[in-house]
């Protein structure tokens, strides 16, 4: 066994970031095509380069988006596969064009103003991890995109971990595999993702905030997709006889709960009803929504609320027609980790030998984990330092960059080591 003492890291990590968060990688929801865009390629055969020179022969970029590579065994134990996972794509909600990221160096607290919009300010007051940053160097963009560290800090921290176990072979660790993803933020992260290529026993997402954070749960999450059928007349002969589609779908959301089971007004374990998109014409409306709990129970009770709330709206509307549409999209990734508890116990056990305090939380969301946790790949998500993520006000720390760097690095070793 090495001693912490002994590695004598030397970080690319933030040059690396710096890098691949000017390319633009964001997913779009409305196309068809895996990868939903294709410049998200761009940086799947950028990386994928990079990989090969470090001596990563297998590396590559398949297809569909995905970028696969091998770091080879380099210890004669029979140790689990072990697979390091980021994607690679940026969220809709926010341009990732033309990011210009900014490094504020030695922060000594107080606000950030960022300098192409100054009403864009990341607040001391609003940004509590920003306590905790005191004498960091924290990256930002200029105010007009976001920054894309969700999660191109989690490929660069992939990629500089990789780095150093090439150039110290010294370091036992059994085989490692890397997966980095296209559209996650989409949703359709692990669509087509081939885990019999792939190989690995277990994964790690490396998708979190703050430092020494690791996640074994997530939400369970559902889709629901209400569509109603109205009555359409002439709108100058509409006395009693019109049924708007697009008014019926607004007094639904209007029934929703006002003061609980939304995320504006939910935290912890709360779930909540969320609509994300309403389309229609006087006849027919669609009225989308999602639904998270962390239990399929909560799921359920939510999913009945909402067809209540529905039923009543439409008593209203005699001759109007509706029907609500739910699909599945994740289910809380901790049934399956649950079954296999070395793989959060060496991830806190990693954490620690990296200097920090390890924290089991939860993510009030969900990541590539979830679902390949039940493809049959258990897969735990561990932090990789971004914050205020999907906005223009997104930033991470280099110094909580390479302390994610140093995880994989001892997670690898213990694993190893514990074979």
């Amino acid at each position: 066994m090495i001693a912490k003492s002994a590695l004598n890291f030397i970080h690319t990590v933030t040059e690396r970031f710096l890098r691949y968060v000017v390319i633009d990688t964001q997913s779009d929801p409305a196309s068809p095509t895996c990868p939903s865009t294709e410049k998200q390629k761009y940086l799947g055969r950028l990386l994928a380069a990079e990989l090969r020179e470090m001596g990563l022969s297998d590396a590559h970029l398949d297809d569909y988006g995905y970028v696969y590579a091998t770091l080879p065994a380099n210890t004669d134990k029979r140790v689990p596969v072990i697979c390091f996972c980021s994607h690679m794509d940026t969220s809709p909600d926010c341009s990732g064009a033309n990011v210009r990221p900014q490094v504020v160096r030695n922060y000594q607290g107080g606000d950030i103003t960022l300098p192409a919009d100054p009403s864009q300010v990341i607040r001391f007051a609003e940004h509590p991890a920003l306590a905790h940053q005191i004498g960091h160097d924290i990256i930002t963009t200029d105010g007009t995109t976001l920054l894309g560290a969700d999660n191109k800090a989690g490929v660069a921290e992939i990629v500089d971990a990789v780095h150093f176990l090439t150039r110290n072979p010294q370091i036992k660790h059994g085989t490692i595999k890397i997966l980095f993803t296209p559209d996650e933020e989409i949703g359709r992260g692990v669509d087509k993702a081939d885990l019999k290529k792939l190989g690995a026993d277990f994964a790690y997402t490396i998708d979190g905030e703050s430092a020494g954070q690791i996640e074994d749960e997530t939400f369970s999450a559902d889709a629901a997709t209400i569509t109603i059928e109205g009555v359409s007349t002439h709108p100058g002969f509409a006395k009693g006889k019109m049924e708007h589609a697009i008014k019926i779908a607004a007094a639904i959301v209007d029934r929703l709960p006002k003061n609980t089971c939304s995320p504006e007004t939910t935290e912890g374990r709360e779930g909540f009803l969320h609509p994300i998109g309403l389309s229609g014409t006087l006849e027919t409306a669609r009225l989308g929504l999602i639904v998270r709990d962390f239990t399929e129970q909560g799921l359920r009770e939510k999913e009945e609320l909402l067809e209540r709330i529905v039923k009543e709206v439409m008593r209203d509307f005699p001759r109007s027609t509706w029907r609500v549409e739910i699909k599945p999209q994740y289910r809380n990734m901790k049934q399956v980790i649950d079954r296999h508890p070395q793989i959060v116990d060496h991830a806190v056990e990693a954490i620690r030998r990296a200097g920090l305090a390890p924290v089991k939380t939860s993510i009030r969301g969900g990541t590539d984990g979830s679902r390949l946790s039940f493809m049959g790949l258990p897969c735990p998500n561990i932090f990789a330092g971004e914050h205020a993520f999907h906005s223009r006000l997104e930033w991470v720390s280099r110094q909580d960059m390479e302390k994610a760097v140093q995880t994989i690095v001892h997670l690898a070793m213990i694993w190893e080591e514990r074979a």
